[in-house]
Order: C-alpha cells, then sequence, then structure tokens
C-alpha cells in the first residue's frame, strides 16, 4: 500500500530548500564520501557518524513527544494529520525490517554494520550506557571519549533539541536530515559495495534502506509537517530557515572533521612505514 503522496510541495517549503541550496549541495558533495577508500577510513566514518545516527532518533522522539499523546492517561494532542505523519516515520525508524526477516531501529542496525567490518563500537556503546544511566548528554560525550567531531555534532543537535520548539526541531529533521541523507548516501553505496562486498553487506542495506525510505517517503511526510507546524507565522518560517542552515553547517563540520581524521591516520601510518 503507498501512502502520503503529496502531489504539490508547499510554497514556503521551495523556498526553504531553495535558500538552504548552497549548504545543501557542500553536504551532498563533500568529499568524504570519496575518501572512503579502505577499510580503517570507513570505520573511522563509521565510529564518527553512529553518534549522529543516535541523536537523529533524538530530533524523531522528540517530535513524537510533541506532535502526539505519550503520557498516560492518554488525550488526544495535536493536528491529527502531523499525529499520522510522526508516527508513520517513528515506525520505520524504530522497528524496520532488518532484511533478515526481522526487525530493528536503524540505529541498532548501525551497530551490526559496524561490527561485520570491525569498526570501533566501544565509544557509541559507552556513551549510550552513560545516557541510560541519566547522565546529560553533554557528559557522556566527553565521558566515553566520543571523536571531537561527533561529539561537537551531537552538541549542535542538543542546542536546537534544547529550544523545545517543535518547528525548529522539524525544520533540522526535514531539511538537515531527510532530505539531505539519500544524497549523503547514494555517493557512497557503490564505492562502498564495490571495495567491500562482504564487510559491508549489512551497511550497504542500510545505506540502501535510507536512500529509498527517506526519498520517497520520509522526506515528502516530514516536509508536510514543518509546514504545518510553521503555519502562517513568518517568524517560525524565519526560525526554520536559520535552524536548518545551522544543522547543515554543522554536518559540514562534521564531515570535515571525519576527513581530518582521515588524513591523520594517513599520516601516522606513513610515519609508521618510513620508521621501518
Amino acid at each position: 500500500m503507498v501512502e502520503f503522496i503529496f502531489v504539490t510541495r508547499d510554497a514556503r517549503i521551495e523556498s526553504l530548500l531553495a535558500s538552504t541550496r548552497p549548504l545543501r549541495d557542500r553536504v551532498a558533495s563533500h568529499d568524504v564520501y570519496r575518501s572512503l577508500e579502505t577499510l580503517e577510513r570507513v570505520h573511522l566514518f563509521m565510529e564518527n557518524h553512529a553518534f549522529a545516527v543516535w541523536d537523529f532518533m533524538s530530533l524523531v522522539k522528540s517530535l513524537q513527544s510533541s506532535l502526539t499523546s505519550v503520557s498516560v492517561p492518554w488525550l488526544p494532542s495535536g493536528d491529527p494529520v502531523s499525529r499520522r505523519l510522526i508516527n508513520a516515520i517513528v515506525l520505520d525508524e524504530e522497528s524496520d525490517e532488518d532484511g533478515r526477516g526481522g526487525y530493528l531501529s536503524h540505529f541498532e542496525l548501525y551497530l551490526q554494520a559496524m561490527t561485520q567490518c570491525g569498526a570501533d563500537a566501544s565509544r557509541i556503546a559507552a556513551f549510550v550506557e552513560l545516557v541510560g544511566r541519566g547522565e546529560t548528554v553533554p557528559y557522556a560525550l566527553r565521558r566515553a571519549g566520543a571523536p571531537p567531531a561527533a561529539r561537537a555534532f551531537v552538541e549542535s543537535t542538543w542546542s536546537i533539541l534544547e529550544t523545545k520548539s517543535p518547528h525548529r526541531i522539524a525544520a533540522a529533521f526535514t531539511i538537515g536530515r531527510e532530505e539531505i541523507v539519500p544524497e549523503m548516501f547514494q555517493v557512497m553505496i557503490g564505492d562502498i559495495r564495490k571495495r567491500f562486498p562482504e564487510r559491508m553487506s549489512v551497511f550497504g542495506y542500510y545505506l540502501e534502506r535510507h536512500i529509498n525510505i527517506d526519498k520517497d517517503r520520509h522526506a515528502p511526510m516530514a516536509e508536510r509537517m514543518l509546514a504545518g507546524l510553521c503555519g502562517d507565522d513568518p517568524r517560525r518560517w524565519r526560525e526554520a530557515v536559520e535552524t536548518a542552515q545551522a544543522a547543515l553547517r554543522a554536518r559540514i563540520t562534521l564531515w570535515d572533521g571525519v576527513l581530518g581524521e582521515i588524513a591523520s591516520s594517513g599520516r601516522r601510518l606513513d610515519g609508521a612505514a618510513a620508521s621501518h
């Protein structure tokens, strides 16, 4: 069954997309995707990116919390269309098909991909454990030894979440994630599968799911949700643009940091080879 086919896009969403196109182009064409030529480089990428995969779920659940009723006793809450849209997105993100007859969140699927290819998941696992014990996100990032670029990215996301403004959070979610992710992953998936066919089957599946689901379902759904949250309020639309731009800049900074880490690892390896 096909759901949520939106024939026309809100003109204000078109304007928002146009205003963020230069930043989205920078994210989509970043050199980091083409730098993943060795398994070690893929590991560095995934060890950073895992934190972005985790904090994405916090964006999703924040929107679900603000747009639906998640308390007991239950009461009808918010706009029914927005409730439907965010609940449908949560269904996919929190309990998607895992490609082997079961169901997993995309974060759990990512951790499986890290294990399969040999990436170090100890820092993201330590971080999640600390958060689960009630530690604050900034403290948990420091205590778990999150990579500097990943730590800065999550802190940027957290600053948006702390506004508690659904339209701002939806702007980061829609433009900073759902709209740009298919473009990012499309660049990566062919090379990843060609270079590491046996070690990257789970990661390849993860990328493919996001390319298909985000482009065809989640991005249009998120756009409609964002348009509903901003409504006819010019201030909210301005804030949505500002937040979307901030989210995209944070992604560029994350990828710059990963690329720098990859370059540093190459210099270390070259130095080790020269010393022998």
